[in-house]
């Protein structure tokens, strides 16, 4: 049915933001699922932003100093669909190609929530594009946000120039009541403030609604007191439909130098709609047929009208977030061509970051590393290739959750300096003991194409979890060093000894975990994880000191970067027994084999640092690493032993970590738990006898 009636609105920005809340509701309607109260109720605050303030291309949504606008309230997703669609957003392929088609179409809010659509339940970076980062979890969007405010103004010092303002973009992120009350939006608001991030504005929908009801049940502190005492400028709207008020309030911002802003709009579910829509929306339903009629007649809407998009709205939006975001866009364009005749090395440096490209020979300086039954721990092998790397790509930029010193993450080159309120071009971040907003900062830095690390201990990972899960669902190459890596931290006990993290991380889809057996392969696993465009890897490293192998006795740790490899291999006909380790065990496995070989035990080892990239290896190479063949096997890892049946087999065996560990120096713990050669060499006995009994019954 086509419908000819039009709404009885005049005022085209009315008509504008009754055009949003009517494709909010009839999405959510038509999908039987979702929020849409909050879409209504901040429908005004998002368009007066994106139609009045924010600097954003439709036609190139890509282009690198636009403001950033990240909906950190997910669950509001119709809201950002219906501002994508309504203002012509072009859609980007992974080449940063610009392509023809629309970002979001008409058929395509019909579908939300449907399998493959571009308007998932949640708003999806890489998915839809317009789309800035991944959001749902709340509070993880606002934190990601200061990663980015942090990276214009890191940007802004590396690339700017006198007459050249390359990077002085805004970020905005519109948060509600459930964003503000999770540990993460309270870790990075902390930050912010610390580093009088100026460039950073969220926007607080203040609703007093939550899942279970009116706020006052769980929720009653002073957020304009908290955030004053963040060191955060605080303004406040009395009606979230009141523009006149927002416009003065983004203007506030604006004209703010030295703090973070906090808008506070006040604002209800139920716009003079009946009774039931502040329940309904409040509690993610439907509001019913009835309802949405009823709240469009109040609206002056077409009662009978779905998915309606009335004429002049389109044009509406071309004529302002569309012109302006050109304007801007063309300038910015026009600017880089001059920047690049006057400063040709800093505009290909520029150019490389946004393109997730590397500088030519950024691993000239990765070193080599003798041989050395002392050795070292991974993370110091590590801080000094992560030196060497970061001193050739001058966009690797690393922080720690107050754990430098020890995660040995801190760049020591010359120049490389702390990044701090005053001082935005260091590349030391300064994060504090702040786990889970450091991932998501880091996050918010790759996202605008600052190539990040961060670091802590590998039992604080679980702080950070889901952070660095958004950073494998973005598909963004955030680089998260993880040290003290098994109960080898010793007297420290079991509340700092790291079991069940190991199998955790490996659970997380598209998250490369590397755990690197000596120095030579640290120096591998830095050369594999620069090289990556679309994936995080977490560096599982040891505290402990590691013997640096003798290569021309073992193989090449340059095996590291199919996953797994024969490191040690029998040294007269096929193997009959293989030993499996990763880190600090793939030593205990060596020894094991050298007194197996002296027993006449034909022993393979193979060093598995990387179970995802051995198993993306073809079925050959994997065959010939582990030989279906040879039965007798024994993983030897000092952690859960969760996942390991893969590559022990069905008659293999797993020595690993069976309870939580125990507060003792190292040698105690590894007798206790049975990490040492012996138990090793009796394990892998057993193990052979017991295939062989099987091979040939008595």
């Amino acid at each position: 049915m086509t419908f000819t009636e039009q709404p009885t609105i005049t005022d085209a920005d009315d008509l504008c933001v009754a055009t949003i809340r009517t494709l909010c509701m009839d999405a959510v309607q038509a999908a039987a699922s979702g929020h849409p109260g909050t879409p209504m109720a901040m429908a005004p605050v998002t368009y007066t932003l994106w139609q009045e303030f924010l600097r954003f291309d439709p036609d190139d949504p890509i282009w690198p100093n636009r403001d950033r606008f990240v909906l950190s309230a997910g669950h509001a997703s119709t809201l950002l669909y219906a501002m994508l669609h309504l203002a012509r957003v072009k859609a980007v392929n992974p080449a940063y190609e610009t392509l023809g088609q629309l970002s979001v179409t008409l058929d395509d809010i019909r579908r939300f929530r449907q399998l493959d659509g571009k308007c998932p339940g949640h708003p999806e970076y890489r998915w839809t594009s317009g789309v800035e980062a991944t959001t749902g979890p709340l509070g993880t969007g606002a934190a990601t946000s200061v990663g980015m405010a942090i990276a214009a103004r890191w940007m802004g010092a590396r690339f700017n120039r006198p007459g050249f303002d390359m990077f002085d973009y805004d970020v905005y992120a519109l948060c509600g009541d459930g964003d503000l009350m999770e540990g993460i939006a309270a870790e990075a608001a902390s930050l912010a403030g610390h580093l009088r991030l100026a460039n950073l504005c969220w926007i607080y929908d203040n609703n007093h609604i939550s899942i279970e009801g009116s706020t006052d049940l769980a929720f009653t502190e002073d957020v304009a007191t908290r955030f004053i005492g963040y060191g955060w400028n605080v303004a406040r709207v009395g009606d979230a439909n009141d523009r006149t008020t927002l416009g003065r309030a983004f203007e506030t911002f604006r004209r703010e130098q030295h703090r973070p802003t906090l808008v506070i709009v006040d604002s209800r579910i139920a716009f003079g709609a009946p009774t039931k829509q502040g329940t309904a929306a409040a509690h993610g339903e439907p509001l019913g047929e009835e309802e949405i009629r009823a709240t469009k007649r109040f609206y002056g809407w077409p009662q009978d009208a779905h998915f309606l998009v009335p004429e002049g709205v389109y044009e509406h939006f071309a004529a302002g977030v569309g012109k302006r975001g050109r304007a801007e866009r063309d300038t910015w364009m026009a600017l880089f061509d001059r920047y690049r005749s006057s400063y040709p090395d800093l505009a290909d440096h520029l150019y490389r970051m946004q393109h997730r490209q590397l500088p030519d020979g950024w691993d000239a300086d990765i070193p080599e590393f003798p041989a050395d039954d002392k050795g070292l721990a991974t993370r110091d092998s590590s801080g000094r290739v992560l030196n060497a790397v970061a001193g050739n790509v001058p966009w690797l930029v690393g922080g720690s959750a107050d754990l430098a010193p020890s995660t040995k993450t801190r760049l020591t080159f010359e120049g490389a300096g702390d990044f701090q309120a005053g001082e935005p071009g260091g590349r030391n971040l300064h994060l504090g003991v702040r786990e889970h907003a450091s991932a998501a900062v880091a996050n918010g830095l790759s996202l605008c194409k600052v190539r990040p690390l961060w670091s802590t201990f590998l039992i604080f990972s679980d702080f950070a979890r889901g952070a660095l899960r958004l950073s494998a669902l973005m598909e963004i190459p955030v680089i998260h060093v993880f040290t003290h890596d098994s109960i080898g931290v010793g007297e420290d006990g079991p509340t700092h000894q790291p079991v069940e993290q190991l199998a955790s991380l490996r659970a997380i889809p598209g998250l490369l975990v590397i755990r690197p057996c000596d120095a030579n392969e640290v120096a591998q696993a830095w050369r594999v994880v620069m090289g990556l465009r679309r994936e995080p890897a977490a560096l599982i490293l040891s505290r402990q000191a590691l013997p640096t192998l003798d290569r021309t006795r073992y193989a090449a740790a340059s095996g590291l970067a199919r996953g797994g490899y024969v490191l040690a291999d029998a040294p007269d006909g096929d193997p009959e027994m293989i030993l499996i380790g990763t880190g600090s065990e793939v030593h205990l496995a060596l020894a094991a084999y050298e007194e197996l070989t002296a027993q006449g035990v034909r022993a393979r080892v193979v060093s598995l640092p990387c179970w995802e990239l051995f198993d993306r290896q073809p079925a050959q190479y994997r065959d010939q690493v582990l030989p279906p063949s040879v039965r007798a096997r024994v993983v030897v890892e000092q952690a859960s032993t969760l996942g390991w049946e893969r590559y022990a087999g069905t008659d293999g065996a797993i020595i690993g970590m069976q309870t939580f560990g125990a507060s003792a120096p190292l040698r105690a713990l590894q007798t206790k738990f049975g990490f040492t050669p012996q138990a090793v060499v009796s394990v892998a006995k057993q193990c052979l006898a017991a295939v062989h009994t099987f091979r040939d019954p008595a």
